[in-house]
């Protein structure tokens, strides 16, 4: 960063800042734990040399620190990914169940948003479409900050609401559904082959938070990718220009993972995935009635303080997760690389 010229380029110097953070975060943790190591040697040296058990206490400490920094270092392995440093598109669309998913939308967009807050990751709303009674029909947010796709991509998938309806004057139990999708968010230009003739373009009056200037001009953007049939909205700005821009942005993200996900083959979160939004296609579940419990339906870790969690307590369930995905790839899982799996074929046999 000292060399002549270096700052000449802005973007390109950004560029390289940020990958130097990025190789920190992955060394100095490591360089960490050998220095804490070596002190931990020259204590228990001590501690045999002098016979002061005094000490033991302190040795018995910083052994279990220890271990729990190496708990988290080896997650860190698991956000090797090509993408997982980047931010993310976070989508929410209600699925089955009408007024009732599209209020669990909503409910779940607060969730997520206060969840992000917490980390301290940067939130935008670039599309929201409001469902005529209550609730929302969809929403996409993009979330920046270090390793946010790493960390949240495991919440794709559907997720079930179980509760005694605000909606029924009879007071019946009901059950929603709604559908998460995470893609990366790229800074610089996706490498992803986009023919005119393939988008359908659609402009419209941005709804929702605006002031009256973006209800009376159709500056909202849908675009339409006519051979996938993915379909991605951007109202976040008064420029029809820009919100055209950051929805092509997204589509080819979307594009992006899809590309991805055909060529791994293993990959267990490929779009087709997901499914239908309705039953049987879950990954958590969240009960109000007649019990209260999350559930996640892929780790099985269960919390029983629900309402905590649709405040936003969502790091053990992200955690577990990534925990899971640690072994799976420790175990020649799905997160393990093909060369990996085949040498622990090989030498199995």
């Amino acid at each position: 960063m000292s060399q002549p010229g270096f700052w000449d380029d802005a973007e390109r110097a950004r560029k390289r800042v940020q990958e130097l953070k990025q190789l920190k975060a992955t060394v100095e943790p490591v360089q960490e734990l050998r220095r804490r190591f070596a002190d931990l040697e020259e204590l228990l040296a001590l501690t045999r040399s002098e016979g002061d058990h005094a000490l033991l206490p302190e040795l018995s400490r910083e052994v279990t620190e220890l271990g729990r920094a190496l708990d988290a270092l080896a997650l860190r392995t698991v956000l090797s990914g090509p993408d997982d440093h980047r931010g993310a598109y976070f989508q929410i669309q209600a699925g089955a169940g009408g007024t009732e998913s599209c209020d669990w939308a909503e409910m779940l967009l607060r969730m997520y948003t206060r969840h992000f807050e917490r980390q301290g990751y940067k939130v935008r709303v670039e599309e929201l479409t409001p469902n005529e009674e209550a609730g929302l029909r969809s929403v996409t947010l993009s979330v920046e900050g270090d390793y946010v796709f790493g960390r949240i991509k495991g919440e794709t998938g559907v997720h079930r609401l179980v509760r005694i309806s605000p909606f029924d004057a009879s007071a019946r139990r009901h059950t929603s559904f709604a559908a998460v999708d995470v893609t990366p968010l790229f800074e610089e230009d996706v490498e992803v082959d986009l023919r005119e003739e393939d988008l359908k373009v659609d402009t419209y009056r941005s709804s929702g938070p605006g002031g009256q200037h973006v209800n009376k001009t159709d500056s909202a953007v849908r675009i339409t990718h006519l051979p996938t049939g993915i379909v991605v909205q951007c109202q976040s700005d008064r420029s029809q220009h820009r919100n055209r821009a950051t929805a092509l942005q997204m589509l080819k993200a979307k594009l992006y993972q899809l590309k991805k996900a055909e060529r791994e083959a293993a990959a267990t979160r490929a779009y087709a995935a997901k499914g239908k939004i309705a039953w049987g296609n879950q990954i958590r579940s969240y009960v109000l009635q007649p019990y209260t419990l999350a559930k996640d339906h892929r780790t099985g870790l269960e919390v029983g303080n629900v309402q905590g969690v649709l405040d936003g307590e969502l790091a053990p369930f992200i955690e577990a997760y990534l925990q899971a995905q640690l072994r799976e790839g420790a175990a020649g899982g799905p997160t393990a690389k093909p060369e990996e799996k085949q040498q622990r074929q090989e030498g199995e046999k």
